[in-house]
């Protein structure tokens, strides 16, 4: 998949079409035994991007594996279409996983976006796999700021339609901003990031992800696909 030389109002209907395909009926009771994070990075003015996604163990969260590659974009960055950047490359890393996890979190939105489609969509939709987005600034929504201890929440709102949720992550931060990327509904989307989290303000699948890709990129860790041999739980 190549996006490279495209225009943002090809971009635009791109998003309008895979909108089409979106779902979020996976059953409540729907079973997650193991989740991923993805995340990507890259030197400042390089089309080189960096991409890692981790499998760990829901929902003790002991890392037992992660695939790194890199890849090659010209797409600007533009508030709203980070994933004509990001998911080409998210996608090689993505083929690399011989067993797929039950959820995948992303860096970024879900349907928290004008056109309901933040990259937790895209990539869902493309793979049809339940995708969450974790996003660490507001896109797109209305809500009232939660309350200030770990756990708190509130909706965030299009209209009159609630669409996914402000999250306090740890007492007396910043809060995060996830929605359903693809198949999961709000109340298990909010259920797993609760359990996701740690004792960091990021949750966990997406900051390991965040803390190895940003090791590959630096040459401590190479491309490839690499199970964890002993591993740790994390919390």
């Amino acid at each position: 998949m190549d996006y490279n030389g495209l225009s943002i109002s090809e971009a635009t209907q791109i998003q309008n079409e895979l909108r089409q395909h979106l779902r979020f009926d996976y059953p409540e009771n729907f079973p997650v035994h193991t989740i991923a994070g993805a995340d990507i990075s890259y030197n400042r003015n390089s089309e080189i991007l960096y991409a890692a996604i981790v499998l760990l163990d829901y929902p003790y969260m002991t890392l037992k594996a992660y695939a790194l590659v890199t890849g090659h974009t010209t797409f600007p960055y533009v508030p709203g279409y980070l994933a004509f950047r990001e998911v080409p490359t998210l996608l090689k890393a993505w083929d690399l996983l011989p067993e797929k996890p039950d959820v995948l979190i992303l860096d970024g939105q879900g349907i928290l976006h004008p056109r309901q489609m933040g990259i937790a969509s895209h990539f869902g939709v493309l793979t049809q796999q339940a995708t969450i987005g974790c996003g660490k600034s507001s896109l797109f929504g209305k809500f009232n700021e939660p309350q200030l201890s770990k756990g708190g929440s509130e909706f965030i709102y299009n209209g009159m339609e609630p669409i996914g949720y402000i999250l306090r992550t740890k007492d007396r931060v910043k809060p995060v901003y996830i929605s359903p990327g693809y198949g999961l509904s709000l109340i298990k989307t909010l259920q797993i990031m609760k359990q996701a989290t740690g004792a960091y303000r990021i949750p966990e699948p997406t900051r390991i992800a965040h803390g190895i890709v940003n090791d590959f990129r630096i040459g401590k860790l190479k491309a490839g696909y690499h199970i964890i041999q002993n591993p740790l739980t994390l919390f």
